[in-house]
């Protein structure tokens, strides 16, 4: 039996049982897929070649199982994330689709639905300047959650080896360690290319196009296209949306990652050796001479198949220890993996901007304010193979130490403060008379030992080194 013939029974035999029953999200039975039948499909989905990966039969029935929406509340909930255009909060969305449920189940399996336009907002982007994001209504973060679901455990088999951006069991670190690999081989040259804008420039048309090859489900077709059209919230005034998949909902990056599995396609038929991580793409060639066509036919490939445009300003074809590829780069010599220059820096001002003043804040709470940012730093930067963690440990310790010397504010509470804390008579009074300036301080022996390491360690500091030793 074909593949089309199984999907429709199964969609068939759902139908049968929606007009018997209509049923609120939170009950059981009639109208929705049972989690067999979801795994059923999503197994027959998997089952499509790379070729001619299109599903055959309608999708919808699956999208509004109970299985799959229970799941996709989930993950909703666990991302949190704030509201949107509706002022509508994750708390209060289950309370929301208990109520409203049927009538928005009915509107998607009829092909009727239509989200709401994305709230926009802007964040700073660590290299400099804003990204752009839009934030769908947790409703319409709902349902694309639960669209990827079913769709892309059948499309990520289909996607090249070579990307690792925002797919599952893939990870920057494997990005990293793959552009590693290269080097070693020999290909000590990269075209690094970025994309200009490249969530706001995707065209709407080739998209759908690509969608089209795989989904059958004209319903599901349209509201993927519904949501590309939705119109932004900027300002006031709702924009409407001609081109582009706008970060910020569940689905934009696989539908990213659909875009540019055409120019996967296209490097792995020129045989090149390539990374690429969402809209960052490395290739890897063996001298100067190389990269610079590379460069230009790529370039060429990318402004008139796709339709986008790569950034010159960013880049460039430069040996890999000149360039950064997702915070990291590499040492010249025994080809390491190191922190990027640019990375330190940025953690270095997010500290500074945590430490510049204690505000009435103890040193425990700003020790606390800091364990976020120091774990989070350690877990992705601790994949580096250098030892710029000890330096940068040192560091905050000092960062610290001028802190509290700063709060101490004068001379003689200062030198009360030091005495308390168990430093020699001596040594206190003579940091006092001869220091000037809370930085030069932190770095005196009067100060390591008023605040040692030991005692930053009690108070709950992270260290970095500590993943690496």
């Amino acid at each position: 039996m074909g593949v089309a013939s199984r999907s429709r029974r199964l969609v068939s035999g759902q139908r049968r049982q929606t007009r018997q029953l209509k049923l609120a999200f939170g009950s059981s039975g009639g109208g929705e897929a049972s989690g067999g039948d979801m795994r059923r499909a999503e197994r027959l989905a998997a089952e499509q070649t790379p070729e001619s990966p299109a599903d055959d039969g309608p999708l919808m029935e699956v999208i509004c199982s109970r299985e799959n929406l229970q799941a996709a509340l989930k993950r909703v909930q666990s991302n949190k994330g704030g509201p949107g255009v509706d002022g509508m909060t994750v708390g209060q969305l289950p309370a929301y689709l208990r109520q409203h449920w049927p009538s928005l189940r009915e509107q998607l399996l009829t092909g009727h639905y239509r989200p709401h336009p994305v709230r926009r907002v802007s964040i700073p982007k660590p290299g400099g300047g804003q990204r752009k994001l839009g934030i769908p209504t947790v409703v319409d973060r709902f349902i694309q959650q639960a669209v990827l679901q079913v769709l892309q455990p059948a499309w990520d088999p289909t996607f090249s080896d070579h990307s690792y951006g925002f797919r599952p069991g893939r990870s920057a670190h494997q990005a990293v360690a793959a552009a590693q690999g290269y080097i070693a081989e020999g290909h000590t040259w990269v075209v690094d290319l970025d994309l200009e804008k490249f969530f706001d420039r995707v065209n709407h048309d080739r998209l759908m196009a690509l969608v089209a090859r795989r989904v059958s489900d004209k319903r599901l077709l349209k509201l993927l296209r519904s949501y590309l059209n939705a119109g932004v919230l900027d300002g006031g005034l709702v924009r409407t949306t001609r081109e582009g998949t706008p970060q910020g909902g569940p689905l934009s990056p696989l539908l990213s990652n659909l875009v540019l599995d055409e120019l996967d396609r296209e490097l792995s038929h020129r045989g090149h050796r390539f990374v690429r991580y969402a809209d960052d793409v490395n290739i890897y060639v063996r001298s100067e001479r190389s990269g610079l066509r590379v460069m230009a036919s790529v370039e060429r490939f990318i402004t008139r198949k796709l339709r986008l445009k790569v950034n010159s300003a960013k880049s460039a074809v430069a040996r890999p220890w000149e360039r950064t590829f997702l915070g990291f780069t590499f040492t010249r010599r025994h080809l390491r993996r190191r922190v990027s220059p640019e990375a330190i820096r940025r953690f270095k001002t997010k500290v500074r901007r945590l430490t510049g003043r204690m505000g009435g804040r103890s040193l425990h709470q700003v020790i606390r304010s800091l364990g976020p940012l120091l774990r989070g730093w350690r877990s992705y930067f601790g994949f580096a193979e250098t030892n710029e963690f000890r330096d940068l440990d040192g560091w905050i310790a000092r960062r610290l130490r001028c802190m509290v010397w700063k709060h101490w504010q004068r001379g003689r509470r200062r030198f009360v403060e030091l005495r308390r804390r168990g430093v020699p008579l001596g040594l206190a009074a003579g940091t006092i008379r001869h220091i000037q300036g809370p930085w030069r301080a932190s770095r005196t022996m009067a100060m390591a030992r008023a605040l040692p390491r030991r005692c930053l360690d009690d108070l709950g500091l992270p260290r970095l080194w500590s993943i690496v030793r």
